[in-house]
């Protein structure tokens, strides 16, 4: 396995295959990703070690959104079992994925934490439109983490790699190629602000205030399930298996 470096415009690729793998099985990509949260959120109910195990979730079921999205990719339909990917290549890669699990929570409630502390107060419930801080300084410093992990549970999964080493080389691959993620993440940015106004003052029209309420929530889960489908191409051709053509 060997690090690629790719051009910046290979950014607005990866967009692109992403929505056209989404496009070639909707119903199976949109439903993959509403298991996806649905489990996560269930997992976050679980009284007083919810929001940990519902962490620890994210790399495995990332991972199975990145083997469904391959499975599409070559023209087959992904079955709801490709979800579970992570845990069925063997003891070692499903402990290892585990152990990512356990790191990525840990890094994420810490994160949070770190917020809340920055942060301070909250601003009131139902200032519409109120700078939230929390919110922002979450984001912000889950932004390292991301990069870290970025390409963590694929290198565990499809590379054999040991947590650490999956860590170490994610967060090199997100570095030497970053211009590209810039591109892929500005793309992104602007094809779904465009979309989510186009679909908001469709539903402005439609039905007011709770008719753009209405058609904003299943957009969003379609969007988040193509975004998360077009996250495959970034990890395909930012590594190479020993012996591909560079």
């Amino acid at each position: 396995m060997k690090l690629n470096i790719v051009p910046a415009r290979t950014g607005a690729l990866w967009v692109r295959l992403g929505l056209q793998t989404f496009l070639r099985q909707p119903l199976a990509m949109s439903g993959l990703f509403f298991m996806y949260m649905v489990a996560v959120t269930l997992a976050e109910q679980i009284p007083v070690a919810g929001p940990f195990i519902a962490r620890m979730l994210v790399p495995a079921a990332t991972l199975g959104m990145m083997a469904a999205s391959a499975e599409a990719a070559k023209g087959r339909f992904p079955m709801p079992s490709v979800l579970l990917s992570a845990f069925r290549a063997g003891r070692e890669r499903a402990s290892a994925m585990v152990i990512l699990g356990a790191i990525f929570a840990a890094g994420s409630l810490a994160a949070w934490g770190l917020a809340s502390l920055l942060a301070g107060a909250r601003p009131a419930a139902g200032a519409a439109g109120e700078f939230d801080p929390l919110i922002m300084l979450g984001a912000g410093l889950h932004m390292p983490l991301s990069l870290i992990f970025w390409h963590a549970p694929a290198l565990v999964h499809w590379h054999g790699l040991a947590p650490g080493k999956s860590l170490f080389f994610s967060l090199v691959a997100c570095l030497r190629n970053f211009p590209a993620l810039l591109v892929f993440m500005l793309t992104w940015l602007t094809l779904l602000s465009a979309i989510a106004l186009l679909f908001i003052l469709v539903g402005v029209m439609i039905g007011g205030e709770a008719g753009a309420q209405a058609v904003v929530m299943p957009l969003m889960l379609i969007t988040a399930a193509m975004f998360t489908t077009s996250l495959y191409f970034t990890f395909r051709d930012s590594f190479l298996a020993d012996g591909d053509p560079a």
